[in-house]
């Protein structure tokens, strides 16, 4: 097979890399010094982003001017970074058993500051997406949807937002998954009543600390969750690689521990995030006798834009051929978008 792939660039890990006395120190407390970088993360955001939302709540200290750091520094810095450290502490515990404890610091301390209510995430993408693979069971599926659709986006976005609590913990009640039905009842809950408490102490801080911040997570998240699984082959639908995508060499990939993989991801859901790259490169010919989508250069982010403005030149532009299987720009487009049509089979969640 002729394959053609551009050198990967993506963050592998690095065993000869020095560590310092600091390194070192916080090794001592995590199962995987390949996830110290998650401690630094953790740090900035307790002594640094948090310290400034709850200073909004004392008295007279609620400031626009801070409102507006406050969301520079969510959206441009910690929103994503945290979202996916969120995402790998939950497939691999981040903590080494003598302290456990603090594996509760990401979703319940840290978490709610940043649009996520504590456990849902986990009772949601581990007990539930994982399990049903994007199949019409999954309540986050995209196969009844036209993807290069903003109205269906919309619709797909506004059952998630108003919704997707309830259908959540009917999935986990029918399918008598009671840990992940606790997980779920007692993170929501205790989020509501905790915002609805500080609605009466401070109204605004509690709206743009909290329920903005939530809203405009849970978009994010099924934004990016419309780019994963926008092309999906109708006549293999469980076939990850043929529902979903593969993001290579992007920006994206350094700060969000290497996510556009997710492909990988969804064949080895416990595949430590800096040896993604390497599977990949290792296993790129069963991507390409698979037909599996990869684009190098763009994100989940940038495919959900472009498929919502129906920019097929840009995303064929960043389409990687790996296995020289198309002619021309024509010819991929025309693959893609016989990848986005809705299954009319499938019935809507």
């Amino acid at each position: 097979m002729n394959i053609t792939l551009p050198p990967i660039t993506d963050p592998t890990y690095n065993p000869d890399h020095k560590r310092s006395a600091v390194d070192r120190f916080f090794v001592r407390f995590i199962r995987d010094e390949r996830d110290l970088p998650f401690i630094y993360l953790m740090l900035q955001l307790l002594f640094i982003f948090i310290p400034m939302a709850i200073y909004q709540f004392i008295p007279s200290n609620f400031t626009w001017w801070l409102v507006l750091v406050s969301a520079i520094l969510q959206l441009g810095f910690y929103a994503g970074p945290f979202n996916l450290m969120l995402h790998n502490t939950s497939h691999r515990k981040f903590f080494k058993p003598e302290y456990d404890w603090a594996n509760q610091i990401i979703p319940w301390v840290i978490g709610p500051f940043l649009g996520q209510s504590p456990e849902t995430y986990f009772g949601h993408h581990i007990g539930m997406h994982h399990a049903e693979n994007n199949m019409e069971d999954d309540l986050s599926s995209t196969l009844h949807y036209q993807r290069d659709s903003f109205l269906d986006f919309i619709k797909y976005f506004t059952l998630f937002l108003f919704s997707g609590f309830v259908t959540l913990v009917e999935y986990h009640r029918r399918r008598n998954k009671k840990r992940y039905l606790k997980m779920v009842l007692r993170g929501e809950l205790t989020f509501m009543i905790v915002c609805a408490i500080l609605f009466f102490i401070n109204w605004r801080a509690a709206l743009v600390v909290f329920v903005l911040p939530f809203v405009i997570n849970r978009f994010l998240m099924m934004a990016g969750n419309w780019g994963q699984h926008a092309f999906i082959d109708l006549s293999d639908p469980e076939n990850n690689y043929k529902n979903s995508l593969t993001c290579i060499n992007a920006r994206y990939n350094k700060i969000c521990f290497n996510d556009g993989y997710h492909i990988g991801h969804h064949l080895k859901p416990n595949m430590h995030w800096t040896e993604m790259p390497v599977e990949f490169q290792q296993n790129i010919e069963k991507y390409v006798s698979n037909r599996a989508v990869i684009f190098e250069g763009i994100d989940f982010f940038f495919v959900w834009f472009l498929l919502m403005t129906k920019s097929y030149s840009t995303l064929a532009n960043h389409f990687v051929d790996a296995g020289n299987l198309y002619t021309n720009k024509e010819e991929i487009i025309a693959f893609l978008q016989s990848r986005l049509q809705k299954a009319e089979w499938a019935v809507a969640v």
